[in-house]
């Protein structure tokens, strides 16, 4: 079935995050997602922090920017926490956002050949593997982790556009949208994703779709979501956002092919541990009966 989650953004400080993953324990949230946004949260140390508090919660690392990390660094980290956390931590990789890379002089040239290089490399070092590789990009000589997970680690890629989506597919175990992919896109997405697997020759390996809902409650939600949009340049894209009632709209993306529907709060949201309550409360009994497809 259909798993729903929720995302702490990054506009909150990082004290505030003890206080959410509370309020996912107590109302039996299974997912929060966490975001490493330039130039405000790191996704690892937020990421190591979260499950610390909490006994059941699976948390979402992403995405981390590849263009900001060597792959040796994101595979020592990744194995850390499935080590101290075993199966709670899901890691998503990607671009980033290419001004934010240029503003730290790390903007490659190829931002798809950088992440495709990046998911190989990484996948492989998770596996235990051993490598010497000469890339464009990544360039390792004899390395392979100490400690590396002791199960299959799943490495998902964000993604947006056609090329990226076929390389997901092909090079990554599953992938996140964003919050500007309505239902159509997910169907989209889908197919493309489909495709890259096809030809990578991975056709029959599991492939985890997340969908992010923009999702406003409480006092204002509707101004607070329309502003939202106008600031991203979204407001006239049918079927993005949500004021209040979410569960029709995450079920539409669940129908449309998203295994995980995260709620992704506006970033002014006022109250973020009562967002999880809603999440856990209201949406998650309804969308858990929409079966995978």
């Amino acid at each position: 079935m259909t798993e729903p989650g929720a995302v702490f953004r990054p506009q909150l400080p990082p004290e505030r995050l003890r206080a959410v993953v509370r309020a996912a324990d107590a109302t039996g949230l299974d997912e929060l997602w966490l975001w490493e946004d330039c130039f405000r949260e790191g996704g690892i140390s937020t990421a190591a922090a979260a499950p610390a508090w909490s006994e059941r919660v699976r948390v979402g690392a992403g995405l981390l920017p590849v263009p900001l990390r060597n792959v040796a660094l994101t595979a020592m980290e990744a194995a850390s926490l499935h080590r101290m956390f075993p199966g709670r931590a899901t890691l998503v990789v990607g671009h980033g956002v290419q001004d934010w890379m240029g503003q730290v002089g790390a903007r490659p040239a190829s931002p798809l050949t950088l992440l495709g290089e990046h998911l190989d490399a990484l996948r492989a070092l998770l596996a235990g593997e051993r490598l010497t590789v000469r890339g464009r990009y990544v360039s390792l000589d004899d390395v392979a982790l100490d400690w590396p997970p002791k199960e299959a680690v799943p490495v998902l890629a964000g993604a947006t556009g056609p090329r990226t989506l076929g390389l997901s597919g092909a090079r990554a175990d599953g992938t996140v949208l964003t919050a500007a992919t309505p239902p159509d896109g997910v169907r989209q997405a889908r197919r493309l994703i489909e495709e890259g697997r096809r030809e990578a020759g991975r056709a029959g390996e599991p492939h985890r779709v997340v969908a992010c809902l923009l999702t406003a409650t409480g006092p204002g939600a509707e101004a607070r979501l329309r502003a939202e949009l106008g600031a991203e340049g979204l407001e006239s894209v049918p079927g993005l956002g949500v004021a209040a009632d979410a569960a029709d709209a995450a079920r539409r993306l669940a129908e449309a092919g998203a295994d995980t529907v995260v709620l992704q709060p506006t970033g002014d949201e006022p109250d973020p541990e009562g967002f999880v309550r809603f999440t856990a409360e209201e949406v998650r009994p309804l969308v858990r009966t929409v079966p995978r497809p």
